[in-house]
């Protein structure tokens, strides 16, 4: 079983290429950690169910659950998919548990992704989100905005802005980012697994740029 993860700061377009790389090829399956988290509560596996626990009780799951959310879900595919991997591993500890995982259940990394933006440009990207809190449509006031500003064009409800999607919030989280993720490029690229693709212009344009990388 072939893993691919994404790598890239908040707003680099991971969960945007991963959908369109996955529209036209059924043997590849994206698995976000928020979609682990999800499936396995509501599968009730055994990791779900100490993950509900964590949950419920507002702490953090820890890592050696989610690797093993990863493990169970792979051992529930076909053979012949690639999983593209998002928003797990964070950091180098949530890598090396990952790699014992799949030691144990068949999978390997053949390439980690990595989208490469600028700063500033994500900046704007994020801060110009807007979401619909009535049916999750997603919008953007200048790459992708609803044809009444403002207003949701599958329901009618009034779109909102996230709280942490502010500049200043943003910026925050892009120093955690390079803090704790980044050096997951040293980490794979050592072991000459990393990809670097250009994350800036149309999200199809780079999802074909994303999609010559991919083993």
């Amino acid at each position: 079983m072939k893993i691919v993860i994404l790598l890239g700061a908040p707003g680099s377009g991971k969960g945007t290429v991963a959908a369109r790389l996955t529209a036209g090829d059924a043997a590849l399956r994206h698995v976000s950690s928020g979609d682990l988290l999800r499936d396995a509560v509501r599968r009730r596996t055994s990791a779900g169910v100490e993950a509900e626990g964590y949950m419920k009780s507002g702490a953090l799951v820890p890592d050696k659950i989610i690797a093993q959310m990863v493990g169970d879900l792979i051992a529930g595919l076909d053979a012949g998919e690639t999983v593209l991997l998002d928003g797990f591993p964070r950091n180098t500890d949530q890598a090396a548990t990952l790699d014992v995982t799949l030691a144990g259940c068949g999978g390997e990394i053949s390439a980690v992704v990595q989208l490469e933006v600028p700063d500033e440009v994500i900046v704007e990207r994020i801060a110009g989100r807007r979401s619909c809190p009535k049916c999750g449509a997603g919008y953007h006031v200048s790459f992708l905005p609803p044809k009444q500003e403002g207003v949701c064009d599958a329901c009618g409800a009034e779109l909102v802005t996230r709280k942490d999607d502010n500049p200043e919030t943003v910026k925050n989280r892009l120093a955690v980012y390079r803090e704790q993720t980044f050096p997951l490029v040293a980490f794979y690229g050592a072991r000459d697994l990393v990809r670097k693709v250009d994350g800036l212009g149309y999200p199809d344009e780079v999802a074909e740029r994303v999609r010559k990388v991919l083993p």
